[in-house]
């Protein structure tokens, strides 16, 4: 009960902040508050919103995985050679060929760290150095261009044109986005498996005296994190209708640092979907508002920082027990 309460002061303030922040850029700007920003904003964000449900499983169950993005940009290439080698394929093989191959890059993961018992900070980081070099030295950082139709056809869910001749859209990757953040919450809400990956993470050596199974537990995070990821991969291509090897470098810092903002704990057994999904669009509209304003893209980096180190400093701080205490003081 006490874990939950805290999950929810946490939602509670970046909620809080999230909403300040809106109302300022309403205010400052003539066009953050409009249907064509705020559906790009959703847009844009939806690759990140996929990536940030599958971390959250593998903080949840007592690890970091830093090598998400690059395995993202293996899926696209791995996948685009596939389909292509299958005559195009199509919206099902395309699922089921990139969600398989980022679960078998999680579970390389997953295998190194209990294997060998490496930490996972260690192993990711050594993966995605690898991942990476692997596909730098095959691809020769060539991009591919020519997909298949219906992988890079703009599929919208909702269309709007404002009287001022602007267009707003909804498109397929947002309606992804959402499957995966319920599934997310149902596997880790709704589940006994849910349930255990939060007892990893909490205690690995009490969950494991109790009968959780410890190599299920990592590969399940680590998979489902890969699996994330190549959905991730599938939708990344459809948004920008080509395949890049190198474009995704560099995002998943931005992506861990959003989802420890919502509340995820580095140190496992806490974390909610709710709090990643606001950690992410906190720094989205955080973006969006300084590139309205004009503002250098190097002062996001900074704020987007400062609001990190606030957030783990304060994480473990009771406010209400706080204001109680001052009050109390003053009598």
């Amino acid at each position: 009960m006490r874990k939950l309460m805290k999950n929810r002061q946490i939602e509670t303030r970046i909620f809080i902040a999230l909403a300040a922040i809106c109302i300022f850029l309403s205010l400052a700007t003539d066009t953050f508050l409009t249907s064509a920003n705020l559906t790009s904003l959703l847009n844009n964000s939806s690759v990140n919103l996929i990536w940030a449900v599958g971390l959250l499983v593998v903080l949840i169950a007592g690890g970091i995985d830093i090598s998400f993005a690059v395995a993202t940009s293996v899926v696209q290439y791995i996948a685009a050679k596939i389909l292509i080698g299958m005559g195009g394929g199509n919206w099902v093989l395309g699922f089921i060929v990139c969600g398989g191959v980022g679960i078998m890059l999680g579970l390389i993961n997953a295998a190194l760290i209990h294997g060998f018992r490496i930490i996972s900070i260690v192993v990711t980081i050594a993966t995605f150095n690898a991942f990476f070099g692997l596909l730098m030295f095959f691809t020769r950082g060539r991009s591919i261009y020519n997909l298949p139709d219906w992988w890079i056809e703009r599929i919208p869910l909702y269309e709007h044109q404002a009287a001022d001749g602007t267009w707003s859209q909804l498109m397929m990757p947002v309606a992804v986005m959402v499957v995966c953040v319920i599934a997310t919450w149902f596997l880790i809400q709704r589940t006994n498996l849910g349930r255990q990956i939060y007892a990893f993470g909490d205690n690995p050596e009490g969950a494991r005296r109790a009968g959780v199974n410890l190599a299920l537990m990592q590969g399940l995070a680590f998979g489902w994190c890969g699996m994330m990821a190549g959905i991730a991969a599938l939708m990344q291509v459809n948004i920008v209708q080509e395949v890049v090897p190198n474009a995704l470098y560099g995002r998943e810092l931005d992506v861990l640092a959003a989802t420890v903002l919502g509340g995820a704990r580095l140190g496992g057994g806490k974390g909610t979907v709710l709090g990643a999904v606001l950690g992410v669009m906190f720094v989205a509209v955080t973006q969006n508002g300084l590139n309205l304003l004009g503002i250098s893209p190097f002062a996001f980096k900074m704020i987007i920082g400062a609001a990190i180190l606030i957030a783990i400093s304060t994480s473990n701080m009771n406010l209400g027990g706080l204001f109680a205490t001052r009050k109390e003081g003053a009598k």
